[in-house]
């Protein structure tokens, strides 16, 4: 491992180097090309040496390669022998940090970093970033958040898993504020990444391949709140609904004022309707009070919009809409701004979004939803009406028995399909399935007419899978895409 100095810093940047030295990108995907082309003009100057290990060799990969090698760069294929010495790696998330590839970076260099922790410290000094993770939600809430400050008239982007890269918007100069969907892949390899808001919302059992335990997935979330310390006003906003979020805040709250920052829970244990301040004797508290939206904060209760005027179905979404709230009023958003921009925030693509209607079946796309947490948030979200629900995909193997327990209450039939369709059926026989239709088809399109044919007048219908994509599909957005194709043919053949 080189060894750390101690590097004069630019000023007006966060922690960003004046001389960079020798520096490796380990992988190819979207943030390492990314920070490959933000490095590249720096060499020479800032950089000494840039070397991507580009991983598997391919025809577009090696076009790009041929560009950065003429501008001085070392690109190298096929290899996971990483040959230092490097001051710095920065690692692209989909390389696990236990995997060879990664150790032998981590042992050639001073330091392994996300690109996420890279951008940040790259970032001016004033610059102004929200944080946003969790199992589910954290893209909802991101761009929520980030509607919110735009709305505000504030020079915000969402970055990091929606929108461009951290390091392309950092480079680009055009933000002050960054609101960043950081997944537990880019957590894990940030060091000194400190945000002015960090909102967890939620944890449970998921990527455990790279993690290798849910232990090591829940540190690598918890890193969000590291270093909230050194950051002057700095506030975490965290779900109290979710177990492992809520045990979270009761250490935070015997801490006291050791903990260096203030936090704000969401809900408690019974809900989104119960305040912690009058629950636990929490300072802050984001919460329903009825139907209103409501943040205390800092002494100030500020009573927001009725949960009916957001433009988003389901308590998850009241959460979501909570903890983006609670992140904007942080960082100085007026009440009255966040306020007008919840009203007019409508749903992301694949996220519980309106797919249009078959014979007066309302049809909605909730492709995003791979995990059974996911899918448990819509099935609920219809409340009193009784959903059609469509089940299956490529099976991640997780624990069946909540999803077969909320159809039972929430469904009104469910279509099991794809490569999952066999242990789902076997779930819903084993646990029983009372009054719930059970249905079953090869692929999502007969699991379309076969939802539709179980449904009547004004009923709903949710793909809402439970399931990842890649048994039909590359990914989950072209799902969405096919079904929303399917919905709208089908309606186009009742001249509808």
């Amino acid at each position: 491992m080189v060894a750390n100095t101690v590097q004069q810093m630019i000023e007006g940047r966060k922690q960003a180097p004046a001389q960079l030295g020798r520096v490796a990108v380990l992988g190819l995907g979207k943030s390492g090309r990314a920070v490959a082309e933000y490095l590249v003009p720096l060499l020479g100057g800032r950089l000494d040496q840039l070397t991507v290990y580009a991983g598997p060799s391919n025809a577009d990969a090696q076009a790009w390669a041929e560009g950065v090698r003429r501008a001085g760069a070392q690109v190298l294929f096929d290899t996971e022998e990483v040959v230092g010495p490097f001051e710095l790696c920065i690692a692209s998330p989909g390389i696990s940090q236990f995997s060879p590839f990664y150790q032998a970076a981590k042992r050639a260099s001073g330091e392994v970093v996300s690109e996420v922790e890279f951008a940040w410290r790259e970032s001016r000094s004033d610059a102004v970033w929200v944080a946003v993770t969790g199992t589910n939600g954290k893209t909802t809430t991101t761009a929520l958040a980030c509607h919110l400050l735009q709305q505000a008239g504030l020079a915000a982007c969402a970055v990091g898993n929606i929108g461009d890269t951290c390091i392309q918007a950092v480079a680009s100069g055009r933000c002050s504020h960054y609101v960043a969907e950081v997944s537990s892949y880019q957590l894990a390899s940030t060091v000194n990444f400190a945000p002015n808001a960090a909102v967890v919302l939620n944890i449970t059992p998921d990527h455990l391949a790279w993690h290798r335990s849910h232990e090591a997935y829940a540190e690598a979330k918890w890193k969000l709140l590291a270093n909230l310390p050194s950051v002057e006003g700095a506030v975490a906003v965290i779900g109290a609904v979710n177990d492992e979020t809520r045990a979270k805040v009761r250490q935070l709250k015997a801490e006291g004022s050791a903990r260096g920052f203030s936090y704000v829970p969401i809900g408690a244990k019974g809900g989104l309707g119960q305040d912690m301040r009058k629950a636990c004797g929490s300072e802050n508290a984001a919460f329903l009070d009825g139907d209103v939206l409501t943040v205390a904060l800092d002494g100030a209760e500020h009573v927001l919009i009725p949960r009916n005027r957001l433009q988003l179905e389901g308590i998850h979404n009241c959460e979501n809409a909570l903890a983006a709230a609670t992140a904007a009023l942080a960082v100085g958003v007026s009440a009255q701004s966040v306020a007008a921009g919840l009203a007019t925030f409508t749903a992301l693509a694949h996220r519980i979004e309106p797919a249009g209607t078959v014979a007066g079946v309302a049809c909605f796309n909730d492709s995003k939803a791979t995990n059974v947490d996911a899918t448990l948030a819509a099935i609920g979200a219809f409340d009193p009406k009784r959903p059609v629900i469509l089940l299956g995909g490529r099976d991640k193997g997780t624990d069946l028995e909540p999803l077969v327990r909320a159809c039972n209450s929430h469904a009104k039939a469910v279509v099991c399909f794809g490569e999952a369709r066999e242990r789902f059926l076997e779930a819903f026989r084993v646990q029983g399935a009372a009054q719930l239709q059970v249905l079953e088809a090869p692929g999502m399109e007969a699991a379309l007419d076969a939802g539709l044919s179980a449904a009547v007048l004004g009923d709903v219908l949710v793909l809402s899978p439970a399931c990842a994509s890649f048994d039909e599909f590359s990914c989950f957005e072209e799902r969405g895409d096919v079904f929303k194709a399917l919905v709208a043919q089908r309606a186009a053949a009742r001249g509808e």
